[in-house]
């Protein structure tokens, strides 16, 4: 499996993903103006097939967003979400992004468990955030910027 920045082409695959993932999943013409905004956006491709997908930017200095995730069905609980969401990490991290951010449906204990277990912690819920009035839970994390190690000079 490789993780690759998104194609114009990938649409139709990342929208299919999208529809079969979510109950109120963004249209096609939402996620090409989201990626022309330039928000980071990258696909898992397996055997030259987009299998996963994940959507992110940075909405204030140091503050991500992860706008969309998700995995097609048959390759769920293989790692791919985890891979995705480690590599915008990494791009974040860039960018020098301390903290990211997201929304889940207060419903969506999977999605609440996985991020969790990717050292997410919940924070207050929004109300009536969904189209059908369901809340959303408001999850962050810190990220830890890797210092560069300080090469001691030694004297001969």
């Amino acid at each position: 499996m490789i993780i690759r920045e998104f194609k114009r082409q990938d649409v139709k695959k990342v929208l299919e993903i999208e529809l079969a993932s979510f109950d109120d999943p963004y249209p096609a013409n939402v996620l090409v103006d989201i990626y022309n905004l330039g928000a980071g956006f990258l696909v898992a491709q397996q055997d030259n097939m987009v299998v996963g997908y994940i959507i992110f930017w940075i909405r204030f200095e140091n503050d991500g967003h992860i706008i969309s995730l998700a995995v097609d069905k048959k390759y769920r609980r293989t790692n791919i979400g985890t891979r995705l969401v480690e590599t915008a990490q990494e791009i974040f991290k860039k960018y020098d992004v301390k903290n990211i951010c997201l929304e889940v449906r207060k419903g969506n204990h999977g999605a609440r468990k996985f991020y969790k277990n990717m050292g997410f912690t919940e924070r207050t819920p929004i109300t009536n955030y969904y189209e059908d009035g369901e809340d959303a839970v408001v999850m962050d994390k810190f990220l830890e910027i890797d210092e560069p190690e300080v090469q001691k000079k030694t004297e001969k």
